[in-house]
């Protein structure tokens, strides 16, 4: 089964990690609309897939945002601000697709690795940026079995909205 990481913002972190085969397939960047046209080629291809998105809208620590935003101004608040935008947007499109998904708490640590270091861990020997590791970091090494759970809780979430719907709506 595919699991596709995703780290939102305006460069759209996007990685591909085939579970089975314990492979990482892509590593890469892109703007958001062929991020999504990308997940719908992926679909196609591959069938389900299970996708772990970075969502900053669940981010509890700030290092040193506030000092960044003393020395450079509002533009680091207004990135931040746009990167949760992005959130709601891929949250909502994941949903309205009917995508198995799990949003992420962005960690401290687990993102912006060296490109050396990050071919050492992974593998990975193709150009990267910063952004398609952080979206790796976020499926690399996942196993089939966490990646099907993803795909079960879809289904129970459907049904149960399915259910609700119909009791609210006879």
């Amino acid at each position: 089964m595919i699991a596709v990481g995703i780290d939102p913002g305006y460069e759209t972190g996007f990685a591909v990690w085939n579970s089975a085969e314990k492979k990482l397939i892509q590593c890469k960047a892109l703007r958001i609309h062929r991020a999504f046209e990308e997940l719908e080629a992926l679909r196609v291809a591959f069938g389900d897939l299970a996708v772990i998105f970075e969502d900053a809208r669940l981010r509890t620590w700030f290092g040193a945002a506030d000092a960044r935003q003393r020395k450079y101004g509002a533009a680091i608040r207004e990135g931040v601000g746009s990167v949760k935008r992005d959130c709601v947007i891929w949250h909502d499109y994941l949903t309205d697709h009917g995508y198995a998904f799990v949003n992420r708490k962005p960690t401290a640590g687990g993102t912006k690795w060296p490109a050396a270091n990050f071919a050492r861990a992974t593998g990975w020997t193709e150009r990267t940026n910063e952004h398609g590791r952080d979206a790796a970091m976020l499926v690399f090494g996942l196993p089939l079995s966490i990646v099907q759970s993803i795909a079960i809780e879809r289904d129970r979430n459907l049904k149960a909205a399915t259910r609700a719907h119909a009791s609210a709506h006879p």
